[in-house]
């Protein structure tokens, strides 16, 4: 999980690198279309036409602040903040690592009726991952907590769906 997020991250990394490249190079060769572009978000925006044009000539006159607004207003893209391929990587890591240790607490402990135990642990381990991500959305808590559950649960039937078609055990 965590080499997918990596290159997953990287691969989203290069595609805005490359992106702000491509605006580098048109502010270089074009830098009074680059302006109108401006202009016309910012008059998008809500500022009045002359105010935009000169502002975005303002704007375009410094390269390196025009590519960071162009950046930021036309791609939508903070040129300072593209994502950390490596940080995305240990964190996937390290998530998945805890989540994918608390089903094995039973098993560890020699605990009789083990699956039902691990189900039991991940049902609440959901749950409560759940709940905690409505701190940061906002959402009703209760609500999350059972999206959550609901979705690990389907993904526990289809896992042992694929299980039983090859005849895999639990026992």
């Amino acid at each position: 999980m965590a080499a997918g997020e990596y290159v997953s991250v990287r691969s989203q990394r290069e595609l805005f690198e490359h992106q702000i490249r491509l605006e580098r190079d048109e502010l270089e060769q074009y830098p009074e279309a680059e302006a109108q572009e401006l202009a016309l978000i910012y008059t998008a925006k809500g500022l009045a036409e002359a105010d935009a044009e000169r502002l975005a000539a303002k704007i375009v006159a410094d390269p390196a602040q025009a590519l960071d607004t162009l950046a930021r207003e036309e791609l939508g893209l903070n040129p300072d903040d593209l994502g950390s391929p490596i940080g995305a990587a240990g964190s996937s890591f390290i998530a998945f690592a805890v989540g994918a240790s608390l089903p094995l607490i039973p098993f560890l402990l020699g605990a009789g009726n083990g699956v039902a135990i691990a189900a039991a642990i991940s049902g609440a381990a959901l749950f409560a991952v759940g709940a905690l991500l409505s701190l940061f959305s906002g959402k009703n808590a209760w609500l999350s907590g059972l999206r959550m559950l609901a979705i690990g649960a389907a993904a526990a039937a289809a896992t042992y769906g694929i299980g039983s078609l090859f005849n895999v055990s639990t026992s």
